[in-house]
């Protein structure tokens, strides 16, 4: 059973990455064109997107720009930093680490556009709050309330099954080079404390789920990449050979068309997709549930956490190994082996138990992150709040699904998350490039107001919408 499976998510995964190379294309290119349609802001508002992030609510219960920060953040720093860029750099190359920073700083882009579209499209609950996400400006915007339905669907499914399966089984294999590891009992004995503790959370409600992430997130990155920079730092020496064959290999195009779906390319994008998320249409959900002025700060603090993703923590784990162990780049050892290899040759003993740790957190807090999109997917579908016993069996069912993590196969832990991931982009990003417009108009309303020394209050009006139900 688990074998026929395997082999659906595998076929689903090849045709979006390997053979039509679909999915990286349209990431690529829905990047550049709006990198160019709004004028470079990731560098341009680069400074703007850090000032926003510090601005309160309008309402004093409302969700806050950082806390909806945390909650992107939450799913996009987890297992991907440590294990998917390992694997990139293993299978891939140095080469790769240039790649993912090429789909990061255009992926900004794109988290800009869909994030700001969650904003202006969002809706209101009875207890003031606010909730969205790409299936509302699927419905109101695009008026196809179908698609909307699938792409919920596509989203519980790659966020309850396949992200936060691989998030579970990535932990496990953080435990694999103890002399105390057993892959039978380790399995179940990690799966199981995964499970207890994710369950602890999600049984409390969403708003316990801001608060949880809110303190760890920041700790967890901040711990991580001082560490990373300690060891980068001991094997200062290595900088210059690193970056060099970073460039290199990236720019080895004989080899990359010699063999594209192993490319340094191919393993970047597909590798800070998983990390970063831009574009797939998972932070809007996050987004929309922001109380501020204006849709387009939003949109840019959720740029932002592209960067922190990516730019900062990928890289602290990209440097950190290949300062350290340049030339352990084995197929053999991708993921938490190389890792801990490269942290234990600078660190020794530490290393590799830092690693451990920062793995599980990392882990905890991207299965939060993740579950707190499904939820509202799930009130989508249902066009209602679902019943205290549905909710309850649907995060039983989490649960449990979080401890089959720990114990499905490797092959089906990664094509299940890398074929869901591919669905939701082939869905998102041509729905967010037909309903551009708005979030182009957003920003320069923005950035007139700021220009003219205000703070910026935005009206659907000013900008020709009269569909929002929030900004009118």
């Amino acid at each position: 059973m688990i074998d026929k499976i395997d082999s659906v998510a595998l076929a689903i995964y090849d045709f979006l990455f390997n053979t039509t190379y679909i999915a990286p294309a349209l990431l690529i290119l829905a990047g550049i064109y709006f990198t160019i349609r709004l004028g470079l802001p990731q560098f341009r508002l680069f400074g703007e997107s850090i000032k926003v992030v510090s601005e309160k609510p309008k309402n004093k219960d409302g969700i806050s720009s950082f806390g909806a920060l945390m909650v992107s953040t939450a799913s996009r720093v987890g297992t991907g930093n440590i294990i998917g860029v390992s694997t990139a750099i293993c299978v891939g190359g140095f080469g790769a680490i240039f790649w993912m920073w090429i789909t990061a700083i255009l992926g900004g882009a794109s988290s800009f556009v869909e994030s700001t579209l969650a904003q202006i499209y969002k809706k209101k609950d009875k207890d003031g709050t606010y909730y969205g996400g790409p299936s509302y400006y699927m419905q109101d915007a695009l008026k196809q309330r179908w698609l909307g339905v699938i792409f919920a669907i596509a989203l519980i499914l790659t966020y309850a099954v396949g992200y936060n399966m691989l998030a579970a089984y990535n932990t496990k294999t953080a435990f694999s080079g103890f002399s105390f590891y057993d892959e039978k009992v380790t399995s179940i004995i990690v799966g199981a404390v995964l499970a207890i503790l994710f369950a602890a959370v999600v049984l409390g409600g969403a708003k316990r789920l801001t608060k949880v992430t809110g303190v760890l997130v920041p700790i967890m990155g901040v711990l991580y990449i001082v560490v990373s920079l300690v060891v980068i730092v001991l094997n200062a020496k290595n900088i210059p050979f690193v970056f060099k064959s970073i460039f290199v290999s990236a720019f080895d195009f004989k080899a990359i068309f010699g063999g594209f779906a192993g490319s340094c390319i191919l393993w970047g994008i597909k590798r800070g997709l998983y990390s970063n998320e831009a574009g797939m249409g998972s932070a809007p959900n996050a987004a929309a549930t922001a109380d501020v002025s204006h849709p387009a700060k939003q949109g840019l603090v959720q740029m932002l956490s592209v960067f922190i993703d990516t730019l900062l923590i990928c890289s602290a784990t990209a440097l950190m190994c290949m300062c350290a162990n340049p030339n352990g780049l084995d197929e053999a050892v991708k993921g938490a082996p190389y890792v801990q290899q490269s942290m234990g040759m600078a660190l020794g003993n530490f290393g590799p138990i830092f690693v451990a740790v920062a793995l599980c957190l990392f882990a905890f807090t991207t299965l939060i992150g993740n579950f707190y999109y499904c939820e509202g997917c799930l009130k989508f579908i249902l066009k209602r709040e679902p019943s205290k016993i549905g909710l309850l069996v649907f995060r039983i069912v989490a649960c449990a699904l979080v401890f089959c993590g720990c114990i499905i196969t490797t092959d089906l832990a990664w094509d299940a998350a890398d074929a869901l991931q591919g669905i939701m982009v082939l869905i998102n990003i041509p729905v967010i490039l037909i309903l551009s417009k708005p979030a182009i108009k957003a920003l320069k309303d923005y950035t007139k107001q700021r220009k003219e020394g205000k703070n910026p209050e935005f009206k659907a009006a000013d900008i020709g919408l009269t569909n929002t139900e929030c900004w009118k």
